[in-house]
């Protein structure tokens, strides 16, 4: 089903002077992500202790409330911890058991039976958005039509974003086989193939190469970098090593399709846009009889992209939040530009862009968590109107 398009008239806006740049070292996110690492070091006995005082502090007045929230946060202890123990994710457990307790005391100062009402269904979202969303794959399908192909020509394309892996999981399982199923015939990659825990790690890259080498189009497997800390060149050209994959580092590649032409351009991101854009013309003469789709890994470039006579601008990087409230959307996006391009399908312009959710989950203390904002792979089908 083709997403709902949102229109974006917006002007490019200058971030050259922003003391904090989403996807790069040392900002407020990054910081947070980095001291809370701490959390991960307290021995079990004295987390134990800590859970212990929490709950007690919650509901000093009622003891049997009191062993209610305790025994609620070591669940969460459990359910975390087993985590990785079934495969399904691998991040530190102690700070995200910490931030569950902090969550579930605000709901503990209630009486106690909305209190325990309330600590269930935290229970039950616990198992959703850890067990349950980020290995259900959303396979998102969406359509656009071009006069820069001829008609009846049609083209699939498979854009893939924000691996993250950690260890091959069933979510990358599934991925492979949707792969199969489809068929595509070109695969695009919008950047971060490690979680950011496991960048320098050997195990992680051979995992990950081990996926990259599974990948097969018959027009190619194109990619960029993601977020420097994430996806630090020397890392990346030795986990694609021997894939299929091509990296497209501030490159162009024309693929001729019978009559009609494909350009693609893969510009890395250093989350700069005014910088990239600078890059970007250092290279980039665009084919205007040529369909252009552009290959950045934030959708903070897209304002000024829609100027530079692309077509179709593929990103990702905002994760959509990776945790999301109805209508309201996602709580945080990672981007410049603040929720206006967190998910989905926008126009600018003429151009396209889609911002993918993303398949794998962010790094650090980070909760290994999607709620309502399930991983999600696009497959377009581009159709010719000349």
């Amino acid at each position: 089903m083709t997403e709902k398009i949102r229109h974006r008239d917006l002007s490019p806006r200058s971030f050259e002077n922003s003391s904090w740049l989403p996807g790069t070292a040392g900002n407020p996110f990054d910081t947070i992500l980095t001291a809370g690492s701490a959390i991960s070091q307290i021995p079990g006995f004295a987390f134990f202790i800590i859970l212990a005082l929490l709950a007690s502090l919650v509901a000093w007045t009622n003891p049997i409330k009191a062993a209610l929230m305790l025994a609620f946060m070591l669940t969460d202890w459990l359910l975390i911890a087993l985590l990785s123990k079934t495969q399904r994710s691998y991040g530190p457990v102690k700070p995200v058991v910490l931030v569950l307790a902090l969550l579930r005391s605000l709901f503990g100062l209630l009486p106690l039976w909305p209190a325990l009402i309330l600590q269930g269904i935290g229970t039950l979202l616990v198992l959703i958005g850890f067990y349950f969303e980020p290995q259900h794959l959303d396979v998102h399908h969406e359509t656009l039509t071009t006069n820069k192909l001829s008609s009846g020509h049609s083209l699939k394309v498979v854009h893939l974003g924000d691996l993250h892996i950690e260890r091959l999981t069933r979510r990358e399982q599934r991925i492979l086989q949707v792969l199969q199923e489809e068929k595509p015939d070109l695969i695009l990659f919008s950047g971060d193939v490690l979680n950011l825990s496991y960048v320098q790690e050997e195990t992680a890259q051979n995992e990950a190469r081990n996926f990259l080498s599974k990948l097969h189009a018959p027009l190619g497997v194109f990619g960029v970098t993601g977020s420097p800390p994430v996806d630090p060149p020397e890392v990346f050209a030795k986990t694609i090593a021997g894939t299929p994959m091509h990296w497209l580092n501030n490159q162009s590649v024309t693929l001729q399709l019978e009559t009609d032409t494909l350009q693609i351009t893969g510009l890395t991101c250093t989350h700069l846009p005014e910088r990239d854009l600078a890059t970007l013309q250092t290279f980039y003469s665009p084919d205007l009889a040529a369909l252009s789709i552009l290959l950045y890994h934030s959708p903070d470039f897209a304002p000024l992209a829609a100027s530079q006579s692309f077509d179709l601008q593929l990103s990702g990087h905002t994760h959509g939040g990776q945790v999301r409230l109805p209508v309201y959307g996602a709580l945080y996006a990672a981007s410049l530009y603040g929720k206006l391009f967190e998910s989905g399908r926008y126009l600018l312009k003429e151009m396209t862009l889609y911002v993918s959710r993303g398949l794998g989950m962010e790094g650090g203390i980070a909760p290994r968590v999607r709620l309502f904002c399930r991983p999600e792979l696009i497959v377009w089908q581009i159709t010719g109107t000349r």
